[in-house]
């Protein structure tokens, strides 16, 4: 029985993205028929949630990388040896190394190999010696711009995983029921408007989410709020005096359900729009382009990306707005997100007829 770590060291959204790449390591077949039948995936303790929902895993092991977890752990000896412990302790024979564009494989392949691991592959701009046994080279063997979801799998295929027959390589959980969901569910249809970001530079002002619920609301549409436990009050003002405002109250599992009800989901560029992606739910994405879309957008659902994508802050990778009045995003109107949602529907025409005007 074949062993194979899969790593993805960052956050929930990043962890989700690779699902197709995991999939493919899990259950596809090699070229020369083999099947491995059980993958390890490595994670950061913000990614942990979502790794344990994906398809395919077998087991998680959660580390805190110290080139990627912000803020950073410092590098002791306690915590890389106790990542090569485990993986020593664990099997594992092949590794498959998923990175984003700016982090190199290069660190962790160091420590794989210390810790025995005989086959590792990885995409690397520099030199990889003999750290990587199968070495991608970005923007040479494969172009950066494409969705990550994309790149990922591409890394595994070049492990020699493919896809099974029949998996159509898009984002998906294991499924999951909640009471909760139950319940918003006997009273009809409703929309998922999620205000929080991981990254002050990805948020989009509360009371323009306000009066995105309030223009929803006069559409005719039941709306649902939600948020982490640090984000209530955020919640509760966006959620205002008559939509349902479930901040805080939303353990990952239960959010994935909730969103998996709704008829769309309007949120930033933050882990709930893949998680969004991830249960096949069409998404509002109000996107600063911080990072490119084209690689971060939600993956494989029908979409509408909102943002000024050409803004001054592109490409920064800055979690802070460094451009003064965050013009990005606050350039796009409640009346355009709610036009976005009506086009998701379907019900375009409805806003010609009951438009209401909003005012900063």
């Amino acid at each position: 029985m074949s062993r194979v770590l899969v790593a993805r060291l960052d956050s929930m959204g990043d962890v989700l993205v690779s699902g197709p790449a995991l999939r493919a390591v899990a259950n596809g077949t090699r070229a020369d028929g083999s099947r491995p039948n059980e993958v390890v995936l490595l994670c950061g303790p913000e990614g942990t949630g979502a790794a344990e929902m994906l398809p395919g895993v077998t087991q998680v092991h959660t580390w805190p990388c110290p080139w990627i977890v912000n803020p950073a752990p410092p590098v002791t000896e306690g915590l890389t040896n106790g990542l090569v412990e485990f993986v020593r302790s664990s099997r594992i024979e092949e590794a498959v190394l998923l990175t984003s564009f700016h982090q190199s494989p290069l660190p962790l392949a160091m420590l794989l190999r210390l810790a025995g691991v005989r086959q590792i592959t990885g995409a690397s701009t520099d030199y990889a010696g003999s750290l990587l046994d199968v070495r991608l080279k970005p923007g040479e063997d494969f172009p950066e711009d494409q969705p990550e979801a994309v790149r990922a799998l591409g890394i595994a295929q070049a492990a020699g995983f493919q896809l099974p027959q029949g998996d159509d390589g898009k984002l998906h959980i294991t499924p999951s029921t909640d009471d909760l969901v139950d319940e918003l569910g006997k009273d009809g249809p409703y929309i998922v408007v999620h205000p929080g970001a991981a990254a002050p530079a990805r948020a989009w002002p509360a009371l323009h989410h306000a009066a995105t619920v309030e223009l929803l609301e006069a559409y005719g549409h039941r709306v649902v709020v939600t948020g982490g436990p640090g984000e209530t009050s955020l919640t509760a003002t966006v959620a205002g005096p008559s939509a349902q405002d479930l901040g805080g109250k939303t353990p990952l599992r239960t959010l994935a359900a909730v969103l998996e009800g709704a008829a769309v989901v309007v949120t930033a560029n933050t882990g709930p729009a893949h998680l969004a992606a991830a249960v096949g739910t069409p998404v509002v994405c109000l996107f600063a382009p911080v990072v490119p879309a084209i690689r971060w957008a939600p993956y494989g659902v029908p979409l509408e990306l909102l943002g000024d994508q050409e803004a001054a802050c592109k490409n920064t990778r800055a979690r802070r707005c460094p451009v003064p009045g965050h013009p990005c995003l606050t350039s796009v109107t409640p009346e355009q997100v709610v036009e976005a949602v009506e086009r998701l529907l379907g019900g375009v025409s409805s806003l010609t007829t009951r438009r209401k005007v909003w005012k900063p």
